[in-house]
């Protein structure tokens, strides 16, 4: 186990943050904790010596820090003063808390060898832990804020506290992470809240945007009397577009739902101020929401052809391919030749058929409605190779969890069609964890009752023009616990093709059991046996290697004949998440190539939840441009992770511009790597087919940042054509430098050709 070195001593702690007043003060702890892996009851105890134990930060996963194999339990020690003018200066004086991140997977939190918190719920007095707190579903995203009363005998005020955390990772990422990690005095802004995730904005014709949001006062005996104040301003002027003031009085337990309606340029990014302000204290509850702004243009009524240029197929594999076009319907299409063995739909779009021999072929599409027609070239190579571009497509997991059923499958495909995502190359509908039974006593995989018949609705899909994807675990069990592949993978392989299936997620899961500390040959062996057999079933499917990034996949990926491989853990909806798993993906660089694709995981756009309970997207506009932008140039498999039966007007434009998709399909299949990093920002490009460039713009900052760019410094000499991607509008000629403003964690994303 590698040592983590740290120049602090984590022993006596007794930290406040500045603030501007007393009552605001908190116990700081960020600081270093000890850490040890294992288990153990007597860890829990005050007088237990942790002085051999190792320093770790508290506010990432211990894979980050020297552990990278490190699944099951490990224990987080404090030892910290919690001084009584805490209560003395307090406005709400009858409650404390104890602020932890979040915990992947799981954990139970002790105060001097008492338990307090177990996956985020306070626990009684006098009840003892469970052993099983680490079964049922994953607690990774659940905020760890435990609630004391003031008076509780389990926390010694003016005297030494033992904070001891026990932590359960089943794996991939594992441990504390995350913020805040503070000790208070439960305040206003933890009694009034305000509710944003119950829906989200909505375009009311081409100058009005709706939002509903709630206030609630969630203490169970405090009143609270003030006024709500509502502003929004736009972001380039600071023009103010909407004010209002509403006296509003709290009592215990109120919920108040209230709609703001905004009139504004929907192209304009402008932000929503929102304040709750207790009238006897003047103390204030503050949020803010960046309001959502259109940029991809509506698509035209004369035709388009988009989607990837190139598709790889085997010989003897079925082919399924679907002409993605827009445009007036409706539309005819054709195409000129053709190879012996495929034939084309007419009137949807579909190329179904068999190839038999290796080659390439070049199809000329043809797309015709009454305002026009649209050309272009299909280059179809059947080889070894498939996934020449990355899979674009939908996952259910990010949205419905374990909860995932045949209805809601089919309603994604039935999505893809009516919203028009099907249009612009979305192609796959894919199943996670939780569709699985048992294997019978011959050894064939019987989906739970959730699918009451697998073929049927792999045909329905294919019906659709879509293709299908699965789910499964190398290991016994699945991450969900529902069975795996292990010993059954030639059965499993076979059934899946016999389904239709086109996709393969392989989640490492349970195999941690089997390889504890797997070396190189064990991190390869269980990807490489599933390989064996997918190749000896007559059906193309997509492979990806799901173990979060373990051994350095992208290096041996290919090795293995893996499609695409996860680099990191899962993913969440926060700009924490997303910019730490995004802009960490330069080093897997090298090793993307057509038909390789490194995945930094699924999009978290729309609505999403982890199923049953779902909420809008924490992520603002500006991170949701810089998703997709990142995950376009890093040429990674675009999976939607939301229920798209709530699709709203914001994320469809996001998901179906042509020219971000383009990037992201590019025939070359390089990744874009990072040629310019500061503290506030990032500058990432992409080398394309054509000898073009393209360049994203990445703000890290709160605040609007002018980024200066000097061709040079990326490597570009003369002069070029820039044009502005989201828009889709060309801004001239540049040939030295050029500078742009970029919003707050946002992008600007360029595309760069030669005159």
């Amino acid at each position: 186990m590698k040592k983590l070195t740290l120049a602090l001593f984590a022993g006596l702690i007794l930290v406040f943050a500045c603030q501007r007043t007393p009552s605001d003060r908190k116990i700081d702890l960020t600081v270093p904790w000890r850490f040890h892996s294992g288990d153990d009851p007597a860890w829990t105890g005050a007088t237990f010596d942790d002085s051999k134990w190792e320093l770790i930060n508290p506010t990432d996963i211990w894979e980050h820090q020297g552990y990278k194999n490190l699944d099951g339990f490990a224990w987080y020690r404090m030892r910290v003063v919690i001084p009584h003018i805490l209560i003395d200066d307090a406005y709400i004086k009858d409650s404390i808390q104890f602020k932890l991140g979040k915990i992947d997977d799981y954990d139970q939190v002790f105060l001097n060898g008492e338990l307090i918190g177990e996956n985020g719920k306070n626990i009684l007095p006098k009840i003892q832990p469970r052993p099983d707190f680490f079964k049922g579903p994953s607690q990774w995203d659940t905020e760890r804020r435990y609630t004391l009363a003031a008076n509780d005998p389990r926390v010694h005020w003016d005297q030494e506290n033992i904070i001891a955390v026990r932590a359960y990772d089943r794996g991939g990422a594992g441990g504390m992470f995350s913020k805040p990690f503070e000790i208070s005095m439960v305040d206003l802004p933890d009694h009034i809240k305000f509710d944003f995730g119950q829906s989200g904005f909505k375009f009311v014709g081409d100058t009005l945007i709706s939002r509903q949001f709630a206030v609630y006062n969630i203490s169970q005996k405090e009143e609270f009397k003030g006024t709500l104040t509502i502003h929004a301003n736009r972001c380039d002027n600071g023009s103010l577009l909407f004010k209002q003031e509403t006296v509003l009085n709290m009592p215990p337990g109120i919920r108040t739902v209230f709609t703001v309606n905004i009139i504004k340029d929907l192209a304009v990014p402008a932000t929503v101020y929102f304040s709750y302000r207790e009238k006897s204290s003047g103390k204030e509850v503050k949020e803010r929401l960046e309001m959502p702004y259109i940029l991809t243009p509506k698509p035209g009524k004369t035709p388009r052809i988009n989607g990837a240029l190139v598709f790889g197929i085997r010989p003897w594999s079925p082919l399924l391919y679907k002409i993605a076009a827009t445009g007036e319907p409706p539309l005819t299409y054709s195409a000129e030749g053709l190879p012996e063995g495929l034939h084309l739909h007419a009137d949807d779009g579909l190329i179904t058929g068999m190839l038999s021999k290796k080659g390439e072929y070049t199809v000329k599409l043809k797309v015709t409605n009454s305002v026009g027609t649209a050309g272009r070239n299909l280059t179809i190579k059947c080889g070894d190779l498939i996934s020449l571009t990355p899979p674009l497509g939908w996952n259910s997991w990010n949205v419905w969890g374990l909860t995932v059923s045949d209805k809601k499958v089919r309603q994604a495909g039935d999505a893809f069609v009516s919203s028009g995502l099907i249009s612009h190359g979305w192609t796959y509908i894919n199943i996670d964890d939780g569709w699985e039974d048992t294997h019978d006593k011959n050894g064939n995989i019987i989906p739970n009752f959730k699918f009451p018949n697998m073929k049927e609705m792999c045909n329905y899909i294919h019906s659709l023009g879509l293709k299908v994807g699965i789910y499964s675990s190398p290991g016994p069990r699945t991450c969900g616990g529902y069975e795996g592949s292990y010993s059954f993978e030639e059965k499993d392989a076979q059934h899946y093709a016999d389904w239709g299936i086109d996709y393969l997620k392989y989640d490492w899961c349970s195999y941690g059991g089997i390889a504890p500390n797997p070396n190189d040959h064990q991190l390869k062996f269980p990807y490489r046996e599933m390989r064996r057999y997918i190749r000896k079933v007559n059906r193309d499917i997509h492979y990806s290697l799901c173990q979060y990034g373990m051994g350095d996949v992208w290096k041996w990926g290919n090795e293995v004949d893996g499609n695409s491989w996860r680099t990191t853990g899962d993913i969440e909806d926060s700009w924490e998440s997303l910019s730490g798993i995004g802009f960490s993906q330069d080093k897997c660089s090298p090793f993307s190539a057509p038909g390789r694709w490194n995945d930094p995981d699924m999009l978290v756009v729309g609505w999403v939840g982890w199923g049953p309970k779902l909420h809008y997207t924490r992520l603002t506009p500006n991170e949701q441009y810089t998703h997709m932008s990142l995950w376009s140039l890093l040429a990674a498999p675009l999976l939607i992770g939301c229920d798209l039966t709530q699709l709203d007007d914001f994320t469809l434009n996001l998901l179906t511009n042509d020219e971000v998709l383009a990037i992201n399909q590019d025939p070359s299949g390089k990744q874009a790597r990072q040629a310019w990093k500061t503290d506030e920002c990032q500058i990432w490009i992409r080398d394309l087919e054509d000898g073009s460039k393209a360049i994203g713009l990445f703000n890290l900052t709160e605040y609007p940042l002018p980024v200066n760019v000097k061709l040079n410094d990326l490597g570009l000499k003369g002069k070029w054509m820039m044009r502005d991607v989201w828009p889709q509008k060309d801004l001239g000629l540049v040939e030295t430098h050029f500078e742009m403003n970029v919003l707050p964690h946002g992008v600007r994303l360029l595309v760069l050709r030669k005159p």
